[in-house]
């Protein structure tokens, strides 16, 4: 995978480019930004262009050995560490560093991805910190990270930051229609909702999502003429189905209640902009435009701002492993209310 392969991410690849034709290389780097926007496949370009044998203009040729077994992923200087659970353990760092002491395989660069690297525990952090302080020769470490300001203020000092940014939805488009042969219309939803991420959107695609986020978009349609205890019992139901499909803390886009809750933000989100007045092309949920402006009039401003934050403190508490039955209940009753109340 070479640097340009990697969708967008231009000043990413142009510091890189820059850092490439230095005679010494950093040996430690943090990638910043939502996942599914091209970290790890720099990380991999990166990997090819520093190890290639044949290297032009700072890219990988694509042909050689180390080009080869990267593109197949069977390259074995390039390494990736991934939580075990919801974390990255101590364990895990030891064994990582008892890899580094060794050579690298290739005789060149070994490069090593530390994936959702906020997610090390305390011992595990503090473990690798000694590696960033004394890294062994001919050893390449990312850490790929939402924020900086989720890790130890003493790793982020001792790292190249990258910051990546989420990708142009047109740029997602053309490539849905070219890579995947999307129609525009699908392209246009699949990339409005994964608020730039092109690997949100393939997750969706493989796990049939768009007939997902239809579901739970019409009970959100529903949800002003409902009572109370219906309500109640929507809350309950959305909570059954998420634990059938298992509600999977990370995000992976698969279908669970993060997701569901995901969708109904940005439905409120694009019910504000009906609401304020705003340009149609910035509505995610294109495809439900005529049921928003149906809707809008059945809010207050200030409400539809109430429903976002909690549906976002909703995802929060699931994500800390709250009651999952007690959060919906609260969130779809809470939901409810705020539509009542008429302006």
């Amino acid at each position: 995978m070479a640097f340009s392969n990697v969708l967008g991410q231009e000043r990413a690849k142009r510091f890189l480019a820059k850092v490439m034709a230095r005679e010494k290389i950093p040996h430690a780097y943090l990638f910043t930004g939502i996942s599914g926007i091209g970290k790890t496949t720099t990380a991999r370009a990166l990997a090819m262009a520093l190890n290639c044998r044949q290297a032009v203009d700072g890219e990988g040729c694509g042909h050689c050995m180390p080009c080869r077994q990267l593109k197949s992923g069977n390259f074995p200087d390039f390494l990736t560490i991934r939580p075990q659970g919801r974390n990255i353990k101590i364990n895990q760092i030891r064994d990582f560093q008892r890899t580094l002491s060794f050579a690298p395989v290739s005789g060149r660069y070994r490069v090593s991805v530390i994936d959702r690297a906020e997610s090390m525990t305390a011992e595990a952090a503090n473990a690798f910190l000694k590696t960033l302080e004394e890294p062994p020769p001919g050893n390449i470490l990312i850490l790929n990270t939402t924020e900086s300001y989720d890790l130890l203020p003493t790793i982020v000092s001792r790292c190249q930051r990258v910051p990546f940014q989420p990708l142009p939805v047109d740029g997602m488009i053309d490539w849905l229609a070219d890579e995947r042969d999307l129609n525009v219309e699908t392209a246009t939803i699949l990339a409005m909702i994964s608020a730039g991420s092109l690997g949100r959107v393939l997750l969706m695609m493989d796990n049939d999502f768009l007939n997902k986020r239809k579901d739970w978009l019409v009970r959100l349609v529903e949800l002003p003429g409902l009572s109370n205890e219906k309500a109640f019992a929507m809350g309950l139901e959305c909570a059954e189905e998420g634990g059938k499909a298992g509600n999977d803390m990370s995000e992976v886009w698969g279908g669970g209640l993060r997701d569901m809750l995901s969708v109904w933000e940005t439905w409120y989100r694009d019910l504000l902009l009906v609401k304020i007045g705003g340009m149609d092309h910035l509505i995610v949920n294109v495809d439900f435009s005529s049921e928003l402006k149906n809707m809008v009039d059945n809010f207050k401003i200030d409400n539809l701002w109430k429903s976002v934050f909690i549906l976002d403190q909703a995802q929060r508490d699931l994500h800390q492993m709250r009651n999952t039955k007690l959060v919906m209940e609260f969130t779809v009753l809470r939901l409810n209310e705020l539509c009542a109340r008429v302006g």
